[in-house]
């Protein structure tokens, strides 16, 4: 069973944000699908390993059930909530109108600098360093490149939205892009959206983001089994 790692934290007045942040970062950040069970939160572990008493990890873990994160089970514990596949892909489709809206946005009013931010995530993969032989790095690239897209439309509600959807997307993205070509077709259908952003192509710019979405969406209906 996958666990939930976390790092100390320092206790003052702000502890219970602290640990509610700590625990959060911890569960967005891992590969909650990487294991055929969902990570259990154990309160005496995570509590020692960020050096606090459990009553501020037992309130975090009761903040992030009220989000949707974590569900308590009777007699069992709290553990890491996961989707199944109808649920991912109604959020893959989602989050495609999400991020296409937000490509759509960015051509209009995001400045050259911040669209430029982009592409400079792209500068060291190439025929020498190719994505598919640097597959981790490659995949963080990827997973941050979706969220750059997002943060470029510079809504405080659509970021909101994309926020709820992202542990599962970040993992799915994680899982899939290690699949078969994923990794090849991925940077250059990347290079594709960054150019039409960059030129402020604006219809082409959104149907490029949402068919690159929609892609993945056929990739996991089709080919991933260990979310059924």
């Amino acid at each position: 069973m996958a666990e939930v790692r976390v790092l100390p934290v320092e206790a003052n007045v702000a502890l219970k944000g602290k640990v509610y942040s700590a625990l959060k970062e911890a569960i967005t950040t891992m590969d909650i699908y990487s294991t055929p069970e969902a990570p259990k939160l154990d309160e005496r572990r995570l509590a020692d390993e960020l050096g606090v008493s459990r009553t501020p990890v037992r309130e975090a873990i009761s903040r992030l059930e009220q989000e949707g994160l974590v569900k308590t089970i009777p007699r069992r514990g709290a553990f890491v909530v996961r989707k199944c596949k109808r649920e991912i892909l109604e959020m893959i489709h989602v989050w495609a109108a999400l991020e296409s809206m937000a490509a759509r946005i960015a051509t209009l009013h995001a400045s050259n600098q911040q669209i430029g931010r982009l592409r400079a995530m792209f500068t060291t993969f190439g025929e020498a360093h190719a994505p598919s032989a640097h597959i981790d790095e490659y995949s963080e690239t990827n997973i941050h490149f979706h969220q750059e897209i997002v943060r470029l439309a510079d809504s405080d509600l659509l970021q909101e939205i994309a926020d709820g959807l992202f542990i599962h997307m970040r993992s799915i993205r994680v899982r899939t892009i290690k699949d078969s070509d994923r990794a090849q077709q991925s940077i250059i259908d990347h290079m594709r959206i960054i150019e039409a952003i960059e030129n402020r192509a604006t219809e082409q710019a959104e149907n490029l983001v949402r068919e690159h979405a929609l892609n993945l969406a056929a990739h996991v209906d089709t080919n991933v089994d260990y979310l059924d």
